[in-house]
This record gives C-alpha cells, structure tokens and sequence, in this order.
C-alpha cells in the first residue's frame, strides 16, 4: 500500500470528521506500540501501520449526519454506521489490495470475543489474531477521547478505559490482548502518547497515578 495513498484517505476523513482522522493517528501508534512488545520485525510493523491508519476507512462511505451525530445513534443509525467495516473492507478490494492482514483488521475490527460483534459475528479464535488485539487498541482511544456524545478524557479516562477493558475479557475482548496493553499502560510505554497526542491542552501526571493506581499487570 502506498504511503501516500494512505495519507490522501486519512484526508478524506480528517475533511469529513476531524475527530475520526486525529483517532486513526493514536491507534497507529498505541498499535505499534503493542506490536512492539512482541517483535521487532520491520516488515511486520510496517504492515499493522498500514492496517491501524486504514481501520476506518469505510467511514467515508457513511453520512455525516450519522459520524458527527452529537449523541446516541437510534437503531437504524447504528446500523449505517456498522457497515463501515464492510465498506471500508469492499473499497480496498476494490483497489486490488492483497495484504490479507490489512483486509482482516479492516473488516474485523469490530467483532468480539463472545461473538456479539460485527459485521461477520467471528468468535474466539475464529476472530484475525490482529483483529482481536487492535479491538483493544481500538476501544481503549476511543473511551480517552472527545466524541460528539462525551468529553471525558485524560488521567481519570484512562484509568477508567483500563478498567472497562479488563471488564471485557471474555466478552467483547480476548484476555491475552487486553493483558498485554494493560501492561504497556502501567509501565509508562503509552505516556507519550496520552501526553502529547490525545484531545486536551495540559499534560496530566500519569506516573503519578499509577504509584497510587490499585490496577498492575497481572
């Protein structure tokens, strides 16, 4: 996939919802950060990049009316919005990519450990091992940053997603993943870019709070 091309679409987003395109930047890092903690391989990394900037690609194709609701979506809302993941999924077949592991996490984002999720209902280990580890990625940005329904965001919001992501184990996320960037969350790996990349202005003290957090890797 060409970096460029890469770029021109988070563009389309950014032009569409600045919050989507400022989004699709953090999980391209906290994803490589989690990568990081398993290989070094370049190649690899190179490709989950491309994968995590291209997640929601498919928000192109739904109508701002729905991405920048400022609040609940009703159920037929829901739904438009839910075909992201097959449109942003249908687009790059569209444009002949062949990287099945750019095609896995773009499609399969959304689904969950329990079987509950979108848009194909994969469980367990049915779910792309990418997939399942991005979800995490994934969820734990968005419950750290503005959205048109919520604006709770820095060192309480962070505490609280960690805390939401161990809730979902075994339900909406694979223990092995949520384990994993737990960890990276309470040594400090993901400071940089809480402190510098997320939606607000003061930089929050997040070693401080986790001398006094009850939460450590298990």
């Amino acid at each position: 996939m060409d970096p460029d091309l890469i770029r021109g679409f988070v563009g389309m987003l950014e032009a569409k919802d600045i919050s989507t395109a400022a989004h699709t930047w953090r999980v391209v890092l906290y994803a490589r950060a989690l990568a990081e903690r398993f290989t070094a391989d370049h190649a690899f990394l190179l490709r989950l990049t491309f994968a995590a900037a291209l997640h929601d690609v498919g928000k192109i194709d739904i109508p701002e009316s729905i991405l920048l609701k400022p609040g609940p979506l009703d159920a037929a809302e829901r739904a438009i919005m839910e075909r992201h993941a097959i449109l942003g999924w249908e687009r790059l077949r569209r444009m002949d990519e062949a990287d099945q592991l750019i095609l896995d996490l773009v499609r399969h984002h959304h689904e969950r450990w329990d079987g509950l999720g979108y848009p194909d209902k994969l469980t367990l280990e049915a779910i792309p091992v990418a997939a399942r580890y991005f979800s995490v990625v994934d969820s734990f940005d968005a419950m750290t940053s503005f959205r048109p329904y919520r604006t709770d965001v820095g060192v309480d919001a962070a505490r609280r997603a960690i805390i939401e992501l161990q809730a979902g184990i075994g339900t909406r996320y694979c223990a092995d993943a949520v384990e994993a960037f737990t960890e990276l969350y309470h040594t400090g790996s993901l400071d940089w870019i809480l402190h510098y990349y997320n939606d607000q202005c003061e930089v929050p003290d997040y070693t401080a709070l986790r001398e006094t957090d009850k939460l450590r890797p298990r």
